[in-house]
């Protein structure tokens, strides 16, 4: 049996952070080993931590990529080229940098775990589980 493999997206790595809605135990139980970041999440956490001006938040970035492996976006350029014209063509367009981190995961054949899903369910063959329950 093949292992599932998932693709944390910005806002689970900062509900990770902050210890929210059970989002370690989440990916304990999935097993850490079976989850992966985005270089482009990577630069929005950083691009946080340098507005937010709070050397604790680089910290925790510099940890995050030390436990979860991160996965290059070079590959997954021709799918992100050839979403994005799709999605213009339907007038459906979304942010580059979700649709970067998609594409990431449609290439890497993970599941993108997001709270974004309302934008992400626009990308074709894309598999999505959104992890963060706010009730």
């Amino acid at each position: 049996m093949t292992r599932r493999k998932y693709l944390l997206d910005t806002n689970i790595c900062i509900s990770y952070f902050k210890n929210k809605y059970h989002i370690p135990e989440k990916i304990e139980s999935v097993g850490i080993e079976n989850c992966y970041i985005s270089e482009i999440t990577v630069a929005e956490l950083l691009y946080g931590a340098a507005v937010g001006k709070n050397p604790r938040n680089r910290d925790e970035i510099s940890s995050l990529i030390k436990v979860f492996d991160v996965l290059p976006i070079y590959d997954c350029l021709e799918v992100f080229a050839e979403t994005k014209a799709l999605l213009r063509e339907q007038g459906n367009l979304i942010d580059n940098f979700d649709l970067l981190i998609g594409s990431t995961a449609i290439i890497n054949q993970c599941v993108m775990v997001t709270e974004n899903t309302k934008h992400l369910e626009r990308i074709p063959n894309l598999q999505i589980e959104n992890w963060i329950d706010r009730e």
